[in-house]
């Protein structure tokens, strides 16, 4: 196996775990947790297991260039602090569809930050490959939903779009950590600095939590987000990054709602229809021609 197949095979599974995140996320914030405090629960998790995991690498630890350290907390700021933050507080405040949809603008933003920050070329096959990967999102999240943007969740809607687009500069900037450092190495510091930034906004929200009121059910939503989605899927994001350029790791969000489908008709909860199909055929197409090297 190539390592490009295993980066493709790990993005997937990121846009696996991602893809049940909004639904599970919205369920332990449901009464039980708030969005901040969840925030930081999160961000300590993380920095614990990646500490943990770097103690036991056999080689000696490495040391981040001075010259690295302003884009270490940068990519803290883009991809732990706001990223998070914004998501997690826009979802409460929002329907899961909305935020679905709106999170689909994650891979134009990671086009254009990559064009400017990296000054990656912008081809005409990058861009249809992510306006028909839009297109199949778009289809398999609106399908038999009602869109609800009025005013009553815009302050939720303009924090995932601000979510969107912190997140789509945080994969370009940290693409150039991975080539030069291990993933470990980069992710312990980003969500040790990540978690620092965000205590003061949190810690007031775990005060007076009712932990032992919780049904199991949350339990395990909560474990699911803190081991998968907090740390496995950055693991993976950063293992990819590695291989492939960040517009790659981008158009994946394009996959997020086909997986959340596809779990949905494996529970029983879904049915297969010809628009869904359409949808996933446009989706990988898209994923197809934003991964495919340009032609010279």
């Amino acid at each position: 196996m190539t390592k490009n197949t295993r980066a493709h095979l790990a993005l997937f599974a990121v846009a696996s775990i991602y893809g049940a995140n909004y639904t599970i996320a919205r369920e332990v914030m449901n009464g039980y947790l708030e969005p901040l405090g969840f925030i930081v629960l999160r961000a300590i998790s993380a920095t614990i297991l990646f500490w943990g995991i770097s103690s036991l690498q056999p080689q000696p630890a490495e040391r981040i260039d001075r010259k690295d350290i302003g884009r270490i907390i940068l990519c803290a700021l883009f991809g732990v602090a706001a990223n998070q933050m914004l998501f997690f507080s826009g979802l409460q405040l929002t329907k899961p569809i909305n935020a679905s949809l709106i999170m689909t603008i994650t891979p134009l933003m990671v086009l254009l930050s990559a064009a400017v920050i990296l000054k990656e070329r912008i081809t005409r096959q990058k861009l249809l490959g992510i306006f028909l990967g839009l297109a199949g999102a778009v289809l398999v999240i609106s399908y038999g939903q009602s869109l609800d943007f009025q005013m009553t969740h815009i302050k939720g809607d303009l924090m995932i779009l601000a979510n969107a687009t912190s997140y789509g500069m945080y994969l370009v900037l940290v693409k150039s950590l991975m080539q030069r450092y291990q993933p470990i190495t980069v992710l312990k510091w980003i969500f040790t600095i990540g978690f620092l930034m965000v205590l003061p906004f949190g810690v007031g929200q775990l005060q007076g939590v009712a932990w032992e009121t919780f049904p199991l059910s949350i339990w395990v939503a909560i474990i699911y987000v803190l081991i998968m989605v907090s740390c496995v899927s950055y693991l993976l994001n950063a293992f990819a990054l590695k291989t492939v350029r960040a517009s790659v790791v981008g158009i994946y969000i394009f996959l997020q709602p086909i997986m959340a489908t596809i779990v949905a008709l494996l529970a029983g909860r879904d049915t297969l229809s010809i628009t869904k199909i359409l949808a996933a055929v446009l989706i990988f197409a898209g994923v197809y021609l934003v991964s495919k090297p340009p032609k010279n």
